[in-house]
């Protein structure tokens, strides 16, 4: 194991014969955090120690499996890691995200807290806890400083680019995805920005939502508002109400804008944590559709 000040219950090192019981298996009860690193990495030895605190603050609430790269080289392979540190969340038995590089404390607690993990009840979080977290300002700031120096690393571009989104700025964002490299562009949170670049430029000169929720009122047929309203609650935050919009496109006018209410639902999918929401809005797409 890496430099990890105090032994817990709650990091191991995971190998390739016990991974299916320890990670796969035992993401079904808790999250896994798995950070991929080398004793000759050095961003890894900035980040190791910090997620290893984290696991014993966050006491329980996940686990992290550390994973040596050099002495378990076929799970290497296996996550396809192209650069290290890398980390990557399982949970219920599926990979549902990831990072690479050492990304400060701030940033890994908002990815953590993303999918739903938050630091174990009555723990107060220590002073870390308590301490702002990173703005995506100051993100954009401290991802163009970094890019500055180490120029080749392309996915510090990916994090630059999904620090524009989170800052609103949507055409830089989309620039700096398109200026990926093939290698990155199919990375899981490349194919979720992409998913929430196209939901955002819907809406660039978009009526305001009173104004599409009055003309829906005027005319349920009015499919040019619904989809907009859809988009506009989707992406405030009443993701059920905005996904209901888009079925209701596809119940009644499916052919509408070349299919553009599936292609709503499905660019949606990519962007929505919740599995059990996703599963059961498939399912209602699918009777719709076949």
């Amino acid at each position: 194991m890496s430099s990890a000040q105090t032994p817990s219950e709650h990091v191991f090192d995971a190998t390739t014969a016990g991974f299916e019981n320890d990670v796969i298996k035992a993401s079904l009860e808790t999250p896994i955090l798995v950070d991929l690193w080398a004793e000759w990495c050095g961003p890894c030895k900035s980040l190791g120690p910090i997620i290893e605190k984290l696991a014993v603050e966050y006491n329980g609430a996940f686990r992290l499996a550390k994973i040596d790269v050099d002495a378990e080289q076929q799970l290497a392979a296996m996550f396809g890691v192209r650069s290290i540190p890398t980390v990557i969340l399982i949970s219920g038995g599926q990979v549902v995200d990831g990072f690479a590089g050492a990304l400060p404390e701030g940033q890994i607690r908002e990815f953590l807290a993303s999918h739903g993990v938050q630091p174990a009840e009555g723990d107060g979080g220590g002073e870390a806890a308590r301490a702002p977290a990173e703005t995506p300002e100051d993100a954009i700031n401290r991802l163009q400083q970094a890019i500055a120096a180490e120029p080749d690393r392309a996915e510090l571009k990916l994090d630059l680019a999904l620090a524009l989104m989170r800052a609103g700025q949507v055409d830089p964002a989309q620039a700096e995805l398109d200026a990926l490299p093939a290698n990155l562009a199919t990375d899981a949170r490349a194919v979720r920005l992409r998913s929430q670049l196209e939901l955002a430029r819907a809406l660039a000169g978009a009526p305001s939502m009173d104004e599409l929720r009055s003309r829906v009122q005027a005319n349920d047929a009015d499919w040019e508002a619904r989809d907009l309203l859809g988009v506009r609650l989707l992406i405030e935050g009443d993701v059920a109400a905005g996904l209901d919009q888009f079925l209701d496109i596809l119940k009644r006018q499916r052919d509408w804008q070349d299919g553009q209410a599936k292609k709503r639902l499905l660019a949606a999918f990519a962007t929505i944590d919740d599995a059990e929401l996703v599963g059961s809005y498939r399912r209602k797409m699918a009777s719709l559709l076949f």
